[in-house]
């Protein structure tokens, strides 16, 4: 396992605070003698992130990478597939020595089995900064040395990336969707599907110099809005709202969709014209709803034995949205489980039946409340960015197909309509990121990352990633290098002054990079011969020649940087998504096949995929589950001629799995970000991850508050620590992602600090996107009642 010291981090001299960004926001920092760090909020954001109390954590000696590191069993064996990865002990070698060790093994890699053979893996959260931004590092490195195997799209929209494309043309519902502003004025009924979690709002990539969601919110409540929540845990939307909560059974959304279309249909309320002037394929979905294509009626009946909700209020509620003007809220969360196209897909139809788009304040978005920028607007120009350079291997994966790459080359996957072959990877090389967070059934990951012949890791932390890597350079946080911060959802420019010196020998990954490409003869082609100060200002030089007048900033780099920060002008806070489409689809088409949305895509339905048909479907989530557990016996029967039964419930009798784990978000950190800072340790439980019961759900298995729980799946188990809430549907244990893997009892649990993704299953949404379905897995719960083994994930 790694090394455990306690050497100091060494600051710079105290002095006044020094501006800095990060993806909690804006703040200024101070070290402070001795060694401490005070983090100061900036005083101009109305809502300063509480996660910002995590930020001194990441420059405390626990869990730091001090030097480069080298796994025994490489270093004395040479290359090579290993199962000891992640149990192995690791020596400590010098810069030069690491270096010399790396210029070799991919010289040899590249000249043995060409560069496809090299997968190149980052994540976009490393940094708020847009020079020192880890993915555009080690991209540009290299592409630089030949090109790599990449990844394609990423865990949280897996799924909705692709299926946009085809359904609407591009990612706009994501990247532009209609703003807080025209919402707050013009939105009668929100309707929530997923929620928008206030502990979203914290966090945004690239940065966020206000935090101004949960006002927007409040502002429409004020004015009279009114929320229905749909979705298993109760504060997914904030108490202050007073949402009505629709508490459905996990991954039936889908079901409800298509019941509130059937009383739309059925009734005559939709909106026939929006859907014939700006949709296609409208006629088979409503045949498909009303089952006249041979399935059974989507009825409100048929979908109460489903989601839960009784057909009454399913059908009341379909009438609902006719009388006001309605927002379809579609969470990212919805489509991170089997079968994820497919609620976004009927969300988007169900908006196209109250022909609400393109008008203030209605239609749908996709992704509200997952992060502070969506909805806050965007800049009509890019920002300062470092030149990636060209690819020039051709070989990709999805992104959470990571674990099928490197166990199975030479095998072949389905994708988008394509097929591919995954190639023999020999060296990976990570920087920015953390797999062993984002990906599913871990001890499937672990094995995965036995196979290669190499694996090198930048990280200062001793993540799991870290602890599976042959060769670990450690890498410096973003506190201790000089930034530009922004992001195109904002409006300030952030100059982020380096607050702290380098813990023990860290190197941020562009001088990294840089002696590597040296050694490798293309430390030109990487460098341009630049320092870091040297880059900075020219990308922000570049960028300013580059821009309209009209918004190009007059202060040149060395104002810029003495100031701080600079305002950017041109945001468009007042934007209706598809308002020049709804005004004109002729002149304004959607860059789909047909100009159009698409409510059948003819190119889907062509590649013949069972499990992504070419409209929106039911397909239940469960892969084990009976495709039509509840037929409707009366599809013609009114759905409010017979009082309802009622919810589900709780726990699915009889089922080896009978509860539903949510693995959402985290409320106290950004993804695993700092686990081990102030705000994130204060949420544990007997140490470990908490995990939410219902109440009932509590007694039936005799637990309460701080006891500790087995979770456990067909694929692993985790420990966590009991919070009993009936924030929580019955039937359904929430716990949040990014509690760091620790495997290190193996016979109590495959992780005992409670990482939910050591149960969750390692299956793409769909033939289509091939997305990550981590969102949602069948688990048992059972008290654990032995000794508590220690958590050594942050040592």
């Amino acid at each position: 396992m790694p090394p455990n010291s306690q050497t100091s981090p060494h600051p710079l001299p105290a002095s006044a605070p020094r501006p800095h960004s990060s993806h909690w926001g804006t703040f200024s920092a101070a070290s402070l003698p001795g060694g401490g760090l005070d983090v100061i909020p900036d005083p101009g954001d109305p809502e300063p992130s509480p996660l910002l109390r995590n930020i001194p954590a990441a420059l405390g000696p626990r869990g730091r990478v001090l030097a480069p590191y080298v796994r025994r069993g490489w270093l004395e064996n040479g290359p090579g597939p290993d199962p000891r990865r992640g149990v192995d002990t690791y020596v400590r070698v010098s810069w030069d020595e690491a270096i010399s060790l790396l210029v070799r093994e991919f010289g040899r890699v590249r000249a043995d089995h060409g560069n496809r053979a090299i997968f190149g893996g980052s994540y976009g959260w490393g940094s708020a900064g847009r020079f020192h931004h880890a993915q555009s590092q080690i991209h540009r490195f290299l592409n630089c040395f030949g090109g790599y195997t990449r990844s394609v799209n990423t865990y949280s929209l897996g799924a909705s990336r692709t299926l946009l494309r085809h359904v609407v043309g591009d990612d706009a519902p994501i990247s532009a969707p209609t703003t807080w502003p025209v919402l707050a004025e013009h939105t009668g009924l929100f309707l929530c599907f997923g929620g928008m979690p206030a502990k979203n709002f914290q966090v945004n990539a690239g940065g966020i110099s206000r935090h101004r969601t949960a006002q927007r919110l409040a502002e429409a409540r004020a004015r009279g809005a009114r929320f229905v929540l749909v979705g298993p845990v109760r504060d997914d939307l904030a108490a202050e709202l007073d949402a009505e909560w629709l508490a459905t059974v996990p991954g039936t959304d889908t079901a409800l969709m298509l019941a509130l279309s059937h009383v739309l249909i059925e009734e005559g309320r939709y909106d026939a014209d929006f859907c014939r002037r700006h949709c296609v394929g409208f006629d088979t979905f409503a045949r498909h709803v009303l089952g006249r294509d041979g399935t059974v009626p989507k009825t409100p009946r048929w979908a109460e034995g489903i989601c839960g909700i009784p057909a009454a209020r399913i059908a009341r509620l379909a009438r609902e949205l006719t009388r006001h003007r309605t927002m379809i809220s579609l969470s990212w969360s919805l489509q991170r489980a089997r079968r994820g196209e497919q609620p976004l897909w009927a969300g988007i139809a169900l908006a196209c039946l109250l022909g609400q788009i393109g008008l203030p304040g209605g239609g749908f978005g996709h992704g509200y409340g997952a992060t502070a920028g969506i909805g806050a607007g965007t800049l009509p120009y890019r920002l300062p960015t470092l030149d990636q350079g060209v690819n020039p291997v051709p070989d990709f994966i999805p992104c959470a197909r990571i674990a099928d790459l490197l166990l199975c080359p030479g095998e072949t996957f389905d994708y988008d309509g394509g097929r591919y072959t995954y190639p023999d990877i020999r060296l990976v090389h990570w920087a920015g990121g953390n797999p062993f967070h984002h990906h599913q059934d871990l001890a499937r990951l672990r094995r995965a990352f036995g196979r290669p012949d190499t694996v090198v890791v930048h990280e200062p932390h001793w993540t799991a990633t870290a602890r599976h890597a042959d060769v670990v350079l450690p890498a410096t946080t973003t506190l201790e290098r000089n930034d530009i911060g922004g992001a195109n959802q904002d409006a300030a420019l952030i100059a982020m002054h380096r607050v702290a010196g380098p813990v023990g020998e860290a190197r941020d990954d562009y001088r990294a990079l840089s002696d590597l490409a040296d050694g490798l003869g293309i430390g030109h082609d990487f460098s341009r011969g630049r320092t870091e100060r040297e880059w900075l200002e020219h990308l922000y030089e570049g960028w300013r020649a580059g821009l309209d007048p009209a918004y190009a900033p007059e202060e040149d780099f060395g104002t810029f940087w003495r100031a701080g920060r600079i305002p950017l002008r041109g945001l468009r806070e007042h934007h209706t998504l598809y308002a020049g489409f709804r005004a004109d689809p002729e002149a304004r088409p959607l860059a789909t096949p047909s100009g159009r949305i698409e409510l059948f895509s003819a190119t889907i339905a062509s590649y013949g995929y069972d499990d992504c048909p070419g409209h929106p479907a039911w397909l239940p989530p469960d892969p084990d589950s009976d495709p039509d557990p509840h037929p409707d016996p009366d599809p013609d029967a009114d759905a409010d001629a017979a009082p309802a039964p009622g919810p589900d419930p709780g726990p699915e009798a009889g089922s080896p799995y009978p509860f539903w784990l949510v693995a959402n978000n985290p409320a106290t950190r950004l993804h695993s970000q700092l686990d081990h800072g102030e705000l994130s340790a204060s949420s544990k439980v007997a140490g470990r991850e908490p995990a939410r019961l219902h109440p009932g759900d509590a007694a039936a298995l005799g637990v309460r508050d701080g006891d500790v729980v087995r979770i456990r799946s067909a694929v692993g188990s985790c420990l966590a620590g009991v919070v009993v809430s009936d924030a929580v549907r019955p039937g359904v244990v929430q716990l949040a992602t990014g509690a760091w893997w620790d495997p290190s009892v193996p016979e109590v649990a495959t992780c005992v600090h409670g990482n939910p993704n050591a149960v969750t299953q390692d299956i793409g949404t769909s033939r289509l996107a091939q997305g990550c379905t981590g969102q949602l897995t069948r688990v048992a719960l059972e008290r654990h009642d032995g000794p508590l083994p220690p958590v050594r994930a942050h040592e």
